[in-house]
């Protein structure tokens, strides 16, 4: 290490301004790669914009890696000391005084810090601690959005901010779009208890892209009231259509889902986006705000600071989530927390012939793909430090006795070298039993359109079992269980052939040969456990998913290279269906 306190200065500042270059340069590339969207979207480009999505998910470590391998032929010996990392952090904590995106600066700055120093738990000397204020809607920033007065009704409104869009392309019949659009909007309203007159309609300036649709996202000022608005827009060999109107939180949440793949947005700073989209969904988790803007890395920051909060205020003890035992992982959570922390075991029992490594890959594999609403995002953490008396004393001796490779104790201290956390949803076998019989039909109905989405996103969930599915609190059918999971070009669905003779239906074996990717849907049923009125409503519902030709032709349409449509809402909400 340096021998003077005058060379350690310059050391830690030369270090210092080589992350915060790093910073800026990747923040540049994100920018750069987020742009693209817009071009991408008007050229049709859809393959291009999921390539797009993969390489932006990936920028981030590829920094962080190119900075440590320069840190450490420039500080030598001393990239690994903690008296020097705390002079780098004062350096740099002077660089970013003052910036716009100073919080995601901090967080990219803790990358580097703990990769460097292979940090466990938190070490507030050489990494910025989270900050614990809040975001409200009393930080907002007018010049984030456009007012549009409404004089009359809602169309000459919806007209300019079709106008206001700029695209290369034309829109198929804008004026029409407009008038659809603004009566969408108008019934919207009206059927809003305490809401009258429309007022304006308050836009965000720069749009969002996700996969083949574009969002152009707001608020509707109503006298007596606020509710948000997307107006979302489809581009075919037509041209530019809006194909629906989101005028509830309800849908805005579900829009902006933890199942769902990130949005391009360019803007300069991201907390004012957070800002104005917290104030329409109070009650989404401000880590999931940053983590659907693409800044995932962030939005653990702030998930930790969620989790830190939680434990700080209340006296609850980690206890084993609710749900049958997985085979694959140890699911444990907090009574009233929202999240579940799932580590890995370290033996799988009998038949499960996954690795460690598979598991870990395949939850890498979500990371990086087309969630389409129905795939819960992991955040992935490594060396976590918790309390060891916030667990419950059988919790910790499971853990410890069969997740040693994740989970340590030392004292009073629970370490988690390595742990995925998840939002909380229900498991939809436990649902289906104790929903009422409405509730648990509309989500049956959804467990089928759910399996028949990831299919279109080129997702085999492996196997259909009711455990592996969930229901979030918008009664929407999710999956969660990765072990299984794979790619549907991997697949074959076939059909059970015609047994050879009558005692092959009795055989505990099968009388065919089955390949190890080999599937048979007419075999789904057994892993229904559904009462039998739910599983009849299903086949009435889904009867196709029984059939290998539904799965056949949509092999078909992804290895023809097709995009196949998924819509982030119903059918009944499109204009242009």
């Amino acid at each position: 290490m340096p021998t003077d306190k005058r060379s350690a200065d310059r050391l830690a500042e030369s270090a210092a301004r080589t992350i915060a270059a790093g910073f800026k340069a990747g923040k540049e590339r994100f920018d750069a790669v987020t742009e693209r969207a817009r071009a991408r979207f008007e050229q049709r480009d859809w393959h291009g914009m999921l390539a797009d999505m993969g390489e932006r998910l990936e920028l981030h470590a590829l920094e962080v890696d190119r900075l440590i391998t320069h840190l450490r032929g420039t500080l030598q010996e001393s990239v690994r000391d903690e008296s020097v990392w705390i002079g780098v952090k004062g350096a740099y904590a002077r660089l970013i005084s003052g910036g716009r995106n100073r919080e995601l600066a901090e967080t990219f700055f803790n990358s580097v810090s703990r990769r460097a120093l292979s940090t466990a738990g938190i070490n507030p000397a050489t990494e910025f601690d989270v900050d614990d204020a809040p975001i409200g809607p009393d930080q907002e920033e007018p010049s984030i959005y456009e007012r549009h007065a409404c004089t009359g009704d809602a169309g000459e409104a919806v007209r300019r901010i079709l106008e206001g869009c700029g695209f290369a392309v034309p829109f198929e019949d804008l004026a029409r779009d407009a008038q659809r659009a603004a009566r969408a909007i108008e019934a919207q309203v009206a059927a809003t208890p305490g809401t009258g007159r429309i007022d304006a309609i308050e836009m965000i300036r720069p749009t969002f892209y996700r996969q083949k649709l574009a969002y152009l996202i707001g608020r509707i000022r109503a006298q007596g009231g606020v509710l948000p608005l997307v107006l979302v827009l489809r581009h075919d060999e037509r041209g530019i259509g809006v194909d629906a109107v989101l005028a509830s939180q309800s849908e805005l949440s579900i829009l902006f889902s933890f199942t769902r793949s990130h949005f391009h947005v360019l803007t300069p700073c991201p907390r004012e986006l957070v800002v104005f989209l917290k104030g329409l969904m109070p009650l989404k988790p401000v880590a999931e705000l940053y983590i659907a803007l693409g800044f995932h890395k962030h939005g653990k920051t702030e998930l930790y600071r969620h989790l830190r909060l939680y434990l700080r205020t209340t006296s609850d003890r980690f206890e084993f989530a609710r749900g049958d035992v997985g085979m694959v992982m140890l699911v444990f959570t907090l009574p009233d927390y929202d999240y579940v922390f799932k580590v890995i075991r370290d033996r799988f029992a009998y038949p499960k012939k996954n690795t460690r490594r598979d598991v870990m890959e395949r939850y890498h594999m979500v990371f990086v793909h087309d969630r389409v609403g129905r795939l819960v995002e992991a955040q992935e953490f490594e060396y976590l430090t918790l309390r060891a008396d916030r667990f419950q004393g059988e919790v910790l001796e499971e853990l410890l006795a069969q997740a040693a490779l994740s989970v340590s104790a030392t004292g009073r201290t629970v370490t988690l070298k390595h742990v995925y956390v998840e939002r909380k949803v229900t498991p939809l076998n436990l649902y289906l039993r104790e929903a009422a019989e409405h509730e648990a039909l509309d989500v049956v109905h959804d467990y089928g359109e759910a399996v028949k989405e990831l299919a279109a996103a080129n997702i085999f969930p492996g196997d259909l079992l009711e455990k592996n599915f969930g229901v979030t609190r918008h009664g929407r059918v999710v999956f969660y269980d990765y072990d299984e999971l794979c790619l549907m070009t991997e697949c074959n669905f076939l059909r059970i052939p015609a047994p050879r003779q009558p005692e092959d239906e009795l055989s505990a074996e099968p009388w065919f040969q089955v390949g190890e990717n080999d599937i048979f849907p007419e075999e789904f049923a057994r892993f229904l456990s559904m009462s039998q009125p739910l599983q009849e409503a299903f086949r009435r519902r889904h009867s196709d998913l029984f059939d290998p030709g539904f799965w056949n032709d949509i092999q078909t349409r992804l290895r023809a290279g097709e995009i196949v449509d998924v819509y982030p809402y119903p059918q009944a909400k499109r204009l242009l269906a």
